[in-house]
C-alpha cells in the first residue's frame, strides 16, 4: 500500500500573512471551497482569536466545506483555543492547531520563559484543545533553530497530553534540505506511530519546496504549504510544486501519494491570484504563464516531435487547456455554460445568468476571449461583496488636453450621483473624485496593471492596494475592463466596498446626500 503524505493548506491563514493580501470572508470562502475541490485533506482557515473578520470566516468555512477538515490556529493561550473551539463549533471535521516557540531566541527574548514553563503552558494548551476535539496539532515554532533534545522531550510531553499531529516548522527559513531531513528522521524514528510528523518550511533561501520534499523523504507525512507558495516575508513551501514533484519523480518517492486532484491545480491558482492580487512570477514552476511556454526554435523543434523532449509533465495534468480561443460574441448560453464547467466553476443559475451578460458586454468589445479572460471575468465577480457604491460612467480628459480631470457617476442607496475633479494625473483626478463622492478617503498603497491574455485588445486587469479612512488595514480591489481607466476606476470601487463590508454597520456611511 501507498504512504499517504497529508496536504495541509495554509492559504487562508499564513498565505494572508503575505503583505497586501488580506482578504474579506466571502472571498476566503471561495477559496476553501476551491480547495476542498482540489483534494487538500486540511484547510487552516484562519487565527480565530486575531480578529472577529477571521473568527467569523472560520466559522462560516465550517459550514461549506464538508470534506477536508477544518482547521484554526491558536496560540498556547487557553482564551485562543477557547475562540478556536466556538469558531470550529459546527464543522464537520475540526482540528485545532496550538504551537508554542522552542528554539533558545525565542524562549530567551520573546516568551522570557525557561525550557520547563514552554513544556508545561505546551502540555495544557493541547490538554485544553482536546476538550474539545480528538484532532489536535502541536507546532513547535522556529523548531529549525532548536535543540533536538528538547524537541523530543516536548514532542514526548504533548503526545502523552493527545496530540495526534506533530509539526516542525523551519519558521525562517533558515535550514538547509539534507540539515531538515536529518531532523525530521531523528524526531520521526523518535516518535514512531503515535503521531503524525509534519514539516511547515518558509522560503527566505527560497528552499521551502526541497525542505519540504527531503522531510518527506525522511518521515514527514503531512505537509503545510500554500497556492502560489503565500505567505510572510519570502513565503511559504508552494503546494502546487509539492504535490507535482512527488506525481512526477514516482522513482524517487516510491509509495508516496497525495490526495491533490491535480488537474484543479491550475484553476486555484488563478482563483488566489485574482482575489489576492498576487500574480505568481511568469517563470514560476507549475503555474507561471510561461511554465508550459516555448519559444525557443531547438525547443519548438523538439516539442513537434515529441513532447517528452522538453516538458516533463503535461499542461492539462494541472488543469491548463491547451485551446485557449474557447468563445465568441455569437456562442450561445449553452456553450458559455459548458465552457465555464470545464473551466471549474460551479456556478448556479442566476450566477450564469449575470456572467453571461458581463461575458455577451465582452464579447463586443473583444475580438478573441480566451480561457484566462474567463477565469479572470468569474472570479472578479463571485465573491459576493456587497456593493454600496457601483460605477455607472466615467468621462476623462488627460494631460494632452489640460489639467486631468474625471467625470465620474455612481450608483448608491438608489440615488445616481455624479461629480467631478482634477488630480496630478488621471488616475489621481478619478480616484480623488470617487472620495469625494463617497465621503470616504483612500490613501493609495499600491496600483498595478497587467494584460490577462494576448493580443492588443486584452483584457486589462487593474488591482489598487488602498487605506480607507486612516484605516490600518489595507484593502484590495480589482478590476477589469479593456479600456485601463475604466478598470483602474472599478478596482477603487471594489476596494471601497470590501472595506465597508468589514465594517460594523453602524460604522458606515449610508447615504451621499448633500454632496
Amino acid at each position: 500500500m501507498k504512504n499517504r503524505v497529508y496536504i495541509f493548506d495554509t492559504t487562508l491563514r499564513d498565505g494572508e500573512q503575505s503583505p497586501g493580501a488580506s482578504m474579506n470572508t466571502e472571498e476566503k470562502i471561495k477559496i476553501a471551497v476551491q480547495l476542498q475541490k482540489l483534494g487538500v485533506d486540511i484547510i487552516e482557515a484562519g487565527f480565530a482569536a486575531a480578529s472577529p473578520g477571521d473568527f467569523d470566516a472560520i466559522r462560516r468555512i465550517c459550514e461549506v466545506v464538508d470534506k477536508s477538515t477544518v482547521c484554526s490556529l491558536a496560540r498556547a493561550v487557553d482564551k485562543d483555543i477557547v475562540k478556536a473551539a466556538e469558531a470550529l463549533h459546527d464543522a464537520r471535521k475540526k482540528r485545532i492547531h496550538t504551537f508554542i516557540a522552542t528554539s533558545p531566541i525565542h524562549m530567551r527574548h520573546k516568551l522570557k520563559m525557561e525550557p520547563e514553563e514552554v513544556i508545561r503552558r505546551a502540555v495544557e494548551a493541547v490538554e485544553l484543545a482536546c476538550t474539545f476535539t480528538d484532532d489536535v496539532e502541536f507546532s513547535c515554532e522556529d523548531a529549525g533553530r532548536s535543540e533536538i533534545p528538547f524537541l523530543k522531550e516536548i514532542l514526548d510531553a504533548v503526545i502523552e497530553a493527545g496530540a495526534t499531529t506533530l509539526n516542525i516548522p523551519d519558521t525562517v527559513g533558515y535550514r538547509l534540505p539534507q540539515e531538515m531531513g536529518s531532523m525530521i528522521k531523528e524526531l520521526s524514528d523518535h516518535v514512531g506511530e503515535r503521531a503524525v510528523m509534519s514539516v511547515h518550511c518558509h522560503n527566505d533561501l527560497g528552499l521551502a519546496v526541497a525542505n519540504s520534499l527531503f522531510c518527506v523523504m525522511n518521515g514527514a507525512r503531512q505537509v503545510e504549504c500554500t497556492i502560489n507558495g503565500l505567505g510572510e516575508r519570502a513565503g511559504n513551501a508552494a503546494l502546487e510544486e509539492i504535490v507535482m514533484a512527488i506525481k512526477t519523480r514516482s522513482d524517487i518517492f516510491e509509495n508516496i501519494e497525495t490526495g491533490i486532484n491535480t488537474k484543479e491545480i491550475y484553476p486555484t491558482s488563478r482563483l488566489v491570484a485574482a482575489i489576492t492580487g498576487i500574480e505568481p512570477q511568469p517563470n514560476k514552476a507549475i503555474v507561471g504563464k510561461n511554465a508550459f511556454a516555448h519559444e525557443s526554435g531547438i525547443h519548438q523543434d523538439g516539442m513537434l516531435k515529441c513532447q517528452e523532449t522538453y516538458e516533463i509533465m503535461r499542461a492539462e495534468d494541472i488543469g491548463l487547456d491547451k485551446n485557449r480561443l474557447v468563445l465568441g460574441k455569437h456562442s450561445g448560453r449553452h456553450a458559455f455554460k459548458d465552457r465555464l464547467e470545464a473551466l471549474g466553476f460551479e456556478l448556479s443559475q442566476e450566477e450564469i445568468d449575470k456572467a453571461f451578460d458581463r461575458f455577451k458586454a465582452l464579447a463586443d468589445k473583444k475580438k478573441e476571449i480566451f480561457d484566462d479572460d474567463l477565469r479572470m471575468l468569474i472570479a472578479s465577480e463571485i465573491t459576493n461583496i456587497p456593493q454600496a457604491f457601483e460605477l455607472v460612467g466615467l468621462q476623462i480628459a488627460d494631460c494632452s488636453a489640460g489639467v486631468p480631470s474625471a467625470a465620474v457617476t455612481i450608483r448608491h442607496n438608489g440615488d445616481t450621483i455624479t461629480d467631478a475633479g482634477i488630480g496630478d494625473g488621471t488616475i489621481d483626478a478619478i480616484f480623488k473624485t470617487i472620495d469625494r463622492i463617497s465621503k470616504h478617503s483612500g490613501l493609495l498603497k499600491d496600483y498595478r496593471v497587467e494584460a490577462v491574455s494576448q493580443g492588443k485588445d486584452a483584457l486589462a486587469k487593474v488591482v489598487v492596494n488602498v487605506q480607507f479612512d486612516n484605516s490600518k488595514t489595507a484593502v484590495i480591489g480589482h478590476g477589469l475592463s479593456i479600456d485601463t481607466m475604466l478598470a483602474s476606476a472599478k478596482a477603487y470601487i471594489g476596494a471601497l466596498n470590501s472595506y465597508l463590508s468589514m465594517l460594523p454597520a453602524d460604522c458606515r456611511i449610508e447615504s451621499c446626500e448633500g454632496v
